[in-house]
């Protein structure tokens, strides 16, 4: 049997709600961990509800749907929140005026933020947005290159390095290309809403009449899972099943609440401060 730090077992008791990162955490790539489905059904079973939580915007919240289900995990689009959601209520809050977009995005990014009202443009646009784009066009990255310079808002949906994948290569995802971005330009991103900014799970807090307290925020990275948790003050979960390591963790200055193997010991951890 674990043993829980009366400090730590208190903090799993008042857990209502699982945030839970996606690739790396319930899959890795397409492969779905075997143990993700009997978790989520203890959550159920322990009266804790649960929603996915992605960096990754190069799917729209349909296209997460409908990739869970085949996966076999059951979800819907209210269990689905994505940092391209966060990004478009940031843009929305804090740069109203903000209508015509430079877009770094796959086509499905691209629709998304055309149902939501924006226009697409590579010409006079009033901010760039960079997101993860596997196709880029290095004529189009150029393009955003320029605006940058131009002195236009540059906004980037998250700052994960890289993409999670069971593939033999290395995914350069949205913090890289930005990386990239600012090298040629000497401006970094003027926002990020993506984790770890803590506003993407008060989004979720709000949605669900919850206290960050009662949430817990489950990824295998400590530079956006866990620093948004502890940013909001919801609980930390590391798990070791995607990008982190144990040496990580003892290189990093900030340490997550709670680090596990896997997303079934974190269900075995709640179920026993339950107990």
């Amino acid at each position: 049997m674990m043993s829980q730090p009366s400090v730590l077992r208190e903090r799993l008791r008042r857990v209502r709600h699982v945030a839970l990162d996606m690739d790396g955490t319930t899959y890795r790539g397409k492969t779905l961990f075997e143990f993700t489905n009997s978790t989520l059904e203890l959550f159920s079973k322990l009266g804790v509800t649960y929603s996915f939580l992605t960096n990754n915007c190069s799917k729209s919240v349909a296209d997460y749907v409908a990739a869970l289900q085949r996966m076999g995990i059951k979800a819907d689009a209210s269990q689905i929140y994505t940092s391209a959601q966060a990004t478009m209520e940031y843009l929305r809050a804090e740069h109203p005026s903000v209508r015509r977009l430079f877009l770094v995005g796959t086509p499905s990014l691209q629709r998304e933020f055309v149902e939501a009202g924006y226009e697409l443009t590579v010409d006079a646009p009033d901010a760039v947005l960079v997101g993860f784009d596997p196709d880029a066009k290095y004529s189009h990255l150029c393009r955003a290159a320029y605006w940058i310079k131009q002195g236009l808002p540059f906004f980037a949906t998250h700052p994960d390095r890289v993409c999670p994948t069971d593939q033999p290569t290395v995914l350069v995802d949205c913090g890289s290309v930005c990386a990239a971005l600012t090298a040629a330009t000497g401006r970094v991103p003027d926002a990020v809403p993506g984790k770890p900014d803590p506003r993407m799970l008060f989004g979720l807090c709000h949605r669900l009449s919850l206290r960050p307290d009662e949430m817990a925020m489950v990824g295998d990275r400590i530079y956006t899972d866990v620093e948004m948790a502890l940013r909001a003050g919801a609980l930390g979960v590391l798990v070791l099943t995607g990008d982190a390591t144990l040496d990580d963790v003892a290189a990093s200055a900030r340490k997550p609440d709670l680090v596990v193997q896997n997303l079934a010991e974190f269900g075995e951890q709640l179920r026993l401060a339950r107990a």
